[in-house]
């Protein structure tokens, strides 16, 4: 783990509240035109192809995301333009044993479950999510069917770790991995019932060490982070792509770092896709590579609404958004 000298960190000013407004683009690479997918309000939006070449998409549901919902929803396209719903795959109060226990934040009450995401490995859909002030989970389906009905994969049924944003990773000898938060990661057992060691952070061999870089109401003492939350990992040509959110200049962009090794180091951190702050990755059928985006700032194109956008990799190997 790379450690920031305590001279090196910078001091965060609590007293003036900064939006997109304060800051010039500097440095984001130029965006297509985006566009949502689905008219149903969501945030935090997943999708994976599935073992029968289907697209598959969750997020986190709405209309009041941050504090309450009912479970998890899926949807299912076979061109990524038209959608069908799957339906309420996995509810609280009906599914849930640990996670119908509500929390409380500032006074209010809140029971949601936050950014689930969607993965077919081993040959059955899988679904990591988090708890509001629980931690985070991870379920599979019953069935084999990307409908569910979906369990715990631990018994007795509890949190994984605690914190938010929960994901997998499958790397090429098959292992899988679980990652959440701002870049932890640990390997899974052989069945997928659990951790198999104590989750270690992944960070970037250079900091970056520009508070507008950072999370406002974050102080951030570990410039190394690729982001603070929304953390995904990918495999392609040869490297590990390691994605997280950011509040870039304010803005809810994706930060990726690359290592060729999957425990690092990792390379800076830069802006891969900008405004798609907590996404994920995946490749069509066709061999094109796309972004999944929501917008949680008010310059996004896109603003709470499940979009996509095409990525390439440059001559460096680095993810930019493709523009036509």
């Amino acid at each position: 783990m790379y450690l920031v000298p305590f001279a090196q960190i910078p001091e965060v000013s609590t007293t003036v509240k900064k939006t997109v407004k304060d800051f010039p683009h500097t440095g984001e690479p130029a965006m297509p035109t985006v566009k949502p997918i689905l008219d149903e309000p969501l945030r935090d939006v997943s999708i994976c192809v599935g073992g029968d070449s289907c697209y598959y998409l969750t997020g986190t549901i709405g209309p009041d995301f941050m504090r309450a919902n009912e479970g998890i929803k899926i949807w299912k396209s076979k061109n990524l333009k038209d959608w069908v719903p799957l339906g309420l795959v996995w509810s609280i109060e009906k599914d849930g044993t640990w996670q119908k226990q509500w929390g409380e934040k500032n006074g209010q009450k809140r029971r949601a479950v936050w950014a689930p995401e969607i993965h077919f490995l081993k040959d059955n859909y899988y679904i990591a999510y988090c708890i509001t002030s629980l931690g985070t989970g991870l379920l599979r389906s019953a069935t084999g069917k990307p409908e569910g009905p979906y369990i715990s994969v631990n018994a007795p049924d509890a949190p994984l770790t605690k914190g938010i944003d929960a994901s997998l990773f499958q790397d090429d000898d098959g292992q899988v991995y679980f990652l959440y938060g701002s870049g932890l990661i640990s390997k899974m057992k052989n069945d997928m019932s659990g951790l198999m060691d104590k989750p270690v952070q992944l960070e970037c061999a250079i900091p970056d060490s520009n508070i507008d870089h950072h999370h406002p109401s974050r102080p951030c003492t570990d410039m190394a982070h690729v982001g603070f939350e929304g953390v995904y990992m990918f495999k392609a040509n040869g490297h590990y792509y390691l994605s997280c959110a950011e509040r870039y200049f304010e803005r809810y962009h994706c930060m990726t770092a690359e290592a060729t090794h999957i425990m690092g180091p990792y390379s800076a951190r830069y802006v891969s896709v900008p405004y798609a702050g907590h996404n994920t990755f995946f490749q069509d059928g066709h061999g094109n590579w796309w972004s999944t985006m929501f917008g949680n700032d008010a310059d996004a194109p896109v603003q709470k609404q499940a979009a996509i956008v095409p990525v390439e990799f440059d001559k460096d190997g680095h993810i930019r958004p493709k523009v036509k």
